[in-house]
């Protein structure tokens, strides 16, 4: 059996914004360190995502000591600092959970509303916010993430399914954290618990499909694959399904390069 690999990290600061790729990470209680503690709301307090906004792909995040810069086409950067003074406290709606958030600045929401010509303000999730996702008996906190504080893919099931495109397509359509490769197609669907370095990580829930996976995240352009595919041969119900939702064992690093250690 070939051993299997650890091949990307990748975090997404603001959600629905562009990822970064990093070569470590730290894997907090919610999740690893910075991914989707910031999120989009509109003017009734509800997640804004690249559903409705496709331009978001276009958003590019650096993260410095502390704070984040934001850059997009035709905007000047913003300023996203770490520490919050004296911000509004709201409840927000991702999905069928409301959760307490921090509002950022009033230079913050000018800048997203300019950018997506729509309402939009910037929240952050405090450590004091309580989100939490359960699945098999495990439970965690989870950040602004659709439901989970991790996603893993394994590098053969997107070249399986691009053997089924015309045109291939990267891994960013999906948005995972984790990628590994070593396994054949979809060996991540038979993973019930795994090892990564010295993390234990549950394999809870496969992840459910939408539109985003349609978005070009170099042009935010949309169309129709890979979900006009997918749903040929990974469609349950409804549902498409591509990837696994996973949840972690407690504190530690994450490196590219680790082992991933198949446990159930």
């Amino acid at each position: 059996m070939s051993t299997v690999i650890l091949t990307q990290l990748n975090i997404y600061p603001i959600k629905s914004c562009k990822g970064i790729s990093i070569e470590t990470g730290q894997l907090e209680e919610r999740g690893l360190q910075y991914d989707r503690r910031w999120m989009l709301v509109d003017e009734s307090d509800r997640f804004i995502s690249q559903r409705e906004q496709p331009g978001l792909s276009l958003v590019s995040i650096r993260i410095h000591s502390d704070h984040l810069s934001v850059t997009a086409p035709e905007m000047n950067e913003l300023r996203v600092p770490f520490v919050i003074t004296n911000g509004n406290v709201v409840s927000v709606i991702i999905w069928n959970d409301t959760v307490s958030a921090v509002e950022v600045s009033d230079e913050a929401t000018t800048w997203f509303t300019r950018y997506l010509g729509t309402s939009a303000r910037l929240v952050f999730m405090a450590d004091t916010a309580d989100r939490l996702a359960s699945r098999k008996g495990y439970s965690s906190q989870v950040h602004f993430g659709d439901g989970y504080p991790l996603l893993v893919i394994s590098e053969a099931s997107l070249e399986d399914l691009n053997t089924r495109l015309d045109e291939p397509l990267p891994m960013n359509r999906f948005r995972p954290n984790l990628v590994v490769k070593g396994c054949g197609p979809y060996a991540e669907d038979t993973w019930d618990d795994i090892m990564v370095g010295d993390v234990r990580l549950h394999v809870v829930k496969p992840c459910e499909r939408c539109a985003i996976t349609t978005v070009n995240q170099l042009t935010a352009e949309k169309g129709k694959e890979p979900l006009r595919t997918l749903a040929t041969y990974r469609q349950s119900g409804t549902s498409v399904w591509f990837g696994q939702n996973l949840i972690h064992e407690g504190r530690g690093v994450l490196r590219v390069g680790n082992e991933v250690k198949v446990i159930k």
